[in-house]
Protein backbone atom coordinates (compact mmCIF):
# COMPACT_ATOMS: atom_id res chain seq x y z
CA UNK A 1 0.00 0.00 0.00
CA UNK A 2 1.34 3.45 -0.95
CA UNK A 3 2.08 5.82 1.97
CA UNK A 4 -0.10 8.92 2.47
CA UNK A 5 2.63 11.49 1.62
CA UNK A 6 3.54 9.60 -1.55
CA UNK A 7 -0.11 9.35 -2.61
CA UNK A 8 -0.65 13.07 -1.93
CA UNK A 9 2.50 14.02 -3.86
CA UNK A 10 1.49 11.74 -6.71
CA UNK A 11 -1.94 13.38 -6.79
CA UNK A 12 -0.32 16.83 -7.07
CA UNK A 13 1.92 15.56 -9.86
CA UNK A 14 -1.13 14.02 -11.54
CA UNK A 15 -3.05 17.31 -11.39
CA UNK A 16 -0.15 19.30 -12.85
CA UNK A 17 0.46 16.68 -15.54
CA UNK A 18 -3.17 16.86 -16.67
CA UNK A 19 -3.40 20.66 -16.45
CA UNK A 20 -0.09 21.63 -18.05
CA UNK A 21 -0.21 20.36 -21.69
CA UNK A 22 -1.27 22.86 -24.38
CA UNK A 23 -4.98 22.92 -25.12
CA UNK A 24 -8.10 25.10 -25.12
CA UNK A 25 -8.14 25.67 -21.36
CA UNK A 26 -4.55 26.90 -21.23
CA UNK A 27 -5.20 29.02 -24.31
CA UNK A 28 -7.96 30.85 -22.42
CA UNK A 29 -5.80 31.19 -19.29
CA UNK A 30 -2.87 32.51 -21.33
CA UNK A 31 -4.97 35.06 -23.19
CA UNK A 32 -6.60 36.38 -20.02
CA UNK A 33 -3.24 36.54 -18.19
CA UNK A 34 -1.34 38.62 -20.74
CA UNK A 35 -4.26 40.94 -21.52
CA UNK A 36 -5.59 41.58 -18.01
CA UNK A 37 -3.03 40.33 -15.52
CA UNK A 38 -2.55 37.50 -13.06
CA UNK A 39 -5.98 37.78 -11.38
CA UNK A 40 -7.81 37.36 -14.70
CA UNK A 41 -5.63 34.38 -15.64
CA UNK A 42 -6.09 32.77 -12.23
CA UNK A 43 -9.87 33.24 -12.36
CA UNK A 44 -9.97 31.66 -15.82
CA UNK A 45 -8.09 28.67 -14.40
CA UNK A 46 -10.47 28.65 -11.45
CA UNK A 47 -13.38 28.46 -13.88
CA UNK A 48 -11.90 25.35 -15.48
CA UNK A 49 -11.18 23.79 -12.08
CA UNK A 50 -14.74 24.51 -10.92
CA UNK A 51 -16.00 22.48 -13.87
CA UNK A 52 -13.66 19.66 -12.81
CA UNK A 53 -15.10 19.82 -9.30
CA UNK A 54 -18.62 19.50 -10.74
CA UNK A 55 -17.53 16.52 -12.85
CA UNK A 56 -15.96 15.01 -9.72
CA UNK A 57 -19.26 15.25 -7.81
CA UNK A 58 -21.17 13.84 -10.79
CA UNK A 59 -18.67 10.97 -10.96
CA UNK A 60 -19.27 10.25 -7.27
CA UNK A 61 -23.01 10.13 -7.94
CA UNK A 62 -22.57 7.90 -10.98
CA UNK A 63 -24.00 10.48 -13.41
CA UNK A 64 -20.82 10.67 -15.49
CA UNK A 65 -20.83 6.92 -16.14
CA UNK A 66 -24.55 7.12 -16.98
CA UNK A 67 -23.95 9.77 -19.68
CA UNK A 68 -21.38 7.49 -21.32
CA UNK A 69 -24.23 5.17 -22.29
CA UNK A 70 -25.73 7.82 -24.61
CA UNK A 71 -23.36 8.57 -27.53
CA UNK A 72 -25.73 11.16 -29.02
CA UNK A 73 -25.66 13.21 -25.80
CA UNK A 74 -21.86 13.09 -25.75
CA UNK A 75 -21.73 14.03 -29.44
CA UNK A 76 -23.94 17.06 -28.86
CA UNK A 77 -21.74 18.16 -25.95
CA UNK A 78 -18.62 17.74 -28.09
CA UNK A 79 -20.19 19.75 -30.90
CA UNK A 80 -21.25 22.51 -28.53
CA UNK A 81 -17.74 22.65 -27.10
CA UNK A 82 -16.31 22.94 -30.62
CA UNK A 83 -18.63 25.81 -31.51
CA UNK A 84 -17.72 27.64 -28.30
CA UNK A 85 -14.03 27.21 -29.04
CA UNK A 86 -14.49 28.72 -32.50
CA UNK A 87 -16.40 31.63 -30.96
CA UNK A 88 -13.67 32.25 -28.39
CA UNK A 89 -11.04 31.95 -31.13
CA UNK A 90 -12.79 34.80 -32.94
CA UNK A 91 -12.65 36.81 -29.71
CA UNK A 92 -8.94 36.07 -29.36
CA UNK A 93 -8.32 37.41 -32.88
CA UNK A 94 -10.09 40.63 -31.89
CA UNK A 95 -7.93 40.78 -28.76
CA UNK A 96 -4.75 40.75 -30.86
CA UNK A 97 -5.51 44.29 -32.03
CA UNK A 98 -6.37 45.52 -28.55
CA UNK A 99 -3.45 43.84 -26.75
CA UNK A 100 -0.68 46.15 -27.92
CA UNK A 101 0.47 48.48 -25.18
CA UNK A 102 -1.10 51.93 -25.21
CA UNK A 103 0.91 55.13 -25.02
CA UNK A 104 0.91 56.88 -21.67
CA UNK A 105 -1.29 59.67 -23.10
CA UNK A 106 -3.91 57.10 -24.07
CA UNK A 107 -4.04 55.40 -20.66
CA UNK A 108 -7.49 55.55 -18.98
CA UNK A 109 -7.96 56.74 -15.43
CA UNK A 110 -6.91 54.29 -12.74
CA UNK A 111 -10.45 53.66 -11.45
CA UNK A 112 -11.78 52.97 -14.96
CA UNK A 113 -8.85 50.65 -15.66
CA UNK A 114 -9.52 48.70 -12.47
CA UNK A 115 -13.20 48.32 -13.37
CA UNK A 116 -12.28 47.00 -16.83
CA UNK A 117 -9.84 44.48 -15.36
CA UNK A 118 -12.44 43.30 -12.85
CA UNK A 119 -15.01 42.79 -15.59
CA UNK A 120 -12.45 40.97 -17.73
CA UNK A 121 -11.55 38.63 -14.87
CA UNK A 122 -15.20 37.74 -14.35
CA UNK A 123 -15.61 37.13 -18.09
CA UNK A 124 -12.53 34.89 -18.10
CA UNK A 125 -13.99 32.73 -15.33
CA UNK A 126 -17.26 32.32 -17.23
CA UNK A 127 -15.54 31.56 -20.52
CA UNK A 128 -13.30 28.88 -19.03
CA UNK A 129 -16.12 27.41 -16.93
CA UNK A 130 -18.58 27.04 -19.81
CA UNK A 131 -15.89 25.77 -22.15
CA UNK A 132 -14.65 23.23 -19.61
CA UNK A 133 -18.17 21.86 -19.12
CA UNK A 134 -18.30 21.04 -22.84
CA UNK A 135 -14.62 20.19 -23.35
CA UNK A 136 -14.51 16.61 -24.69
CA UNK A 137 -11.09 15.99 -23.15
CA UNK A 138 -12.32 16.83 -19.65
CA UNK A 139 -15.51 14.85 -20.17
CA UNK A 140 -13.52 11.87 -21.43
CA UNK A 141 -11.11 12.14 -18.50
CA UNK A 142 -13.91 11.95 -15.94
CA UNK A 143 -15.64 9.16 -17.85
CA UNK A 144 -12.51 7.03 -17.66
CA UNK A 145 -9.55 8.03 -15.47
CA UNK A 146 -11.58 10.25 -13.15
CA UNK A 147 -14.03 7.48 -12.30
CA UNK A 148 -11.08 5.13 -11.86
CA UNK A 149 -9.50 7.46 -9.28
CA UNK A 150 -12.57 7.03 -7.08
CA UNK A 151 -12.45 3.22 -7.09
CA UNK A 152 -9.93 1.09 -5.15
CA UNK A 153 -7.11 -0.03 -7.39
CA UNK A 154 -3.88 1.27 -8.92
CA UNK A 155 -3.16 4.08 -11.36
CA UNK A 156 -0.06 4.82 -13.43
CA UNK A 157 0.00 8.59 -12.89
CA UNK A 158 2.38 9.81 -15.60
CA UNK A 159 1.12 7.31 -18.18
CA UNK A 160 -2.09 9.37 -18.40
CA UNK A 161 -0.23 12.58 -19.26
CA UNK A 162 -1.12 13.77 -22.79
CA UNK A 163 1.57 13.47 -25.48
CA UNK A 164 4.37 12.09 -23.24
CA UNK A 165 2.52 9.42 -21.27
CA UNK A 166 3.96 6.45 -23.15
CA UNK A 167 7.55 7.38 -22.33
CA UNK A 168 6.76 7.97 -18.62
CA UNK A 169 4.70 4.83 -18.05
CA UNK A 170 5.53 2.90 -14.88
CA UNK A 171 7.47 5.68 -13.14
CA UNK A 172 4.75 6.70 -10.64
CA UNK A 173 2.12 4.09 -9.71
CA UNK A 174 -0.15 4.74 -6.70
CA UNK A 175 -3.30 3.43 -5.05
CA UNK A 176 -6.64 4.83 -6.18
CA UNK A 177 -9.78 5.35 -4.12
CA UNK A 178 -7.80 7.45 -1.62
CA UNK A 179 -8.97 10.92 -0.50
CA UNK A 180 -5.30 11.95 -0.49
CA UNK A 181 -5.04 11.23 -4.21
CA UNK A 182 -8.12 13.37 -4.98
CA UNK A 183 -6.92 16.19 -2.69
CA UNK A 184 -3.50 16.09 -4.30
CA UNK A 185 -5.02 16.07 -7.78
CA UNK A 186 -6.96 19.30 -7.21
CA UNK A 187 -3.96 20.72 -5.35
CA UNK A 188 -1.86 20.14 -8.46
CA UNK A 189 -4.40 22.01 -10.58
CA UNK A 190 -4.25 24.92 -8.11
CA UNK A 191 -0.45 24.97 -8.39
CA UNK A 192 -0.77 25.23 -12.17
CA UNK A 193 -3.45 27.93 -12.31
CA UNK A 194 -1.42 30.03 -9.84
CA UNK A 195 2.00 29.52 -11.43
CA UNK A 196 1.14 29.52 -15.14
CA UNK A 197 -0.51 32.99 -15.20
CA UNK A 198 2.29 34.38 -13.01
CA UNK A 199 4.94 33.15 -15.45
CA UNK A 200 3.05 34.62 -18.41
CA UNK A 201 2.56 38.00 -16.74
CA UNK A 202 6.25 38.11 -15.83
CA UNK A 203 7.23 37.38 -19.43
CA UNK A 204 4.75 39.91 -20.81
CA UNK A 205 6.25 42.68 -18.67
CA UNK A 206 9.67 42.03 -20.19
CA UNK A 207 8.54 41.72 -23.82
CA UNK A 208 6.17 44.35 -25.21
CA UNK A 209 5.06 42.14 -28.11
CA UNK A 210 4.29 39.13 -25.89
CA UNK A 211 0.57 39.85 -25.37
CA UNK A 212 -0.45 39.91 -29.05
CA UNK A 213 1.69 36.83 -29.71
CA UNK A 214 -0.08 34.88 -26.95
CA UNK A 215 -3.48 36.13 -28.13
CA UNK A 216 -2.62 34.94 -31.65
CA UNK A 217 -1.47 31.53 -30.44
CA UNK A 218 -4.62 31.22 -28.32
CA UNK A 219 -6.77 31.97 -31.36
CA UNK A 220 -5.00 29.29 -33.41
CA UNK A 221 -5.23 26.67 -30.64
CA UNK A 222 -8.91 27.36 -29.96
CA UNK A 223 -9.79 27.35 -33.66
CA UNK A 224 -7.92 24.08 -34.27
CA UNK A 225 -9.61 22.30 -31.36
CA UNK A 226 -12.96 23.82 -32.34
CA UNK A 227 -12.76 22.44 -35.88
CA UNK A 228 -11.61 19.07 -34.53
CA UNK A 229 -14.46 18.75 -32.03
CA UNK A 230 -17.15 19.92 -34.46
CA UNK A 231 -15.88 17.33 -36.97
CA UNK A 232 -15.92 14.59 -34.30
CA UNK A 233 -19.47 15.54 -33.32
CA UNK A 234 -20.65 15.51 -36.94
CA UNK A 235 -19.03 12.10 -37.51
CA UNK A 236 -21.02 10.62 -34.61
CA UNK A 237 -24.33 12.30 -35.40
CA UNK A 238 -24.32 11.89 -39.20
Amino acid sequence: MTSLPVTLAAGILFGIALAAPPGPMNAIIAEESVLSGWVAGFKAGLGAMTADAIFFVLALLGVVAFVEQFPIVRAVMIGLGGVLMLYFAYGAVADIRSSFRRNAADEPQESSDAENLGARATTGFRKAFVLALTNPYQILFWLTIGVGMLQPGRVDVLAEMPYAGGALSGLVVVDTGSPALIAGFFGGIVVWIVGFPAALVGAERRVDAFAPIVAGISAVVLAAFGVLFVAQSAEILL
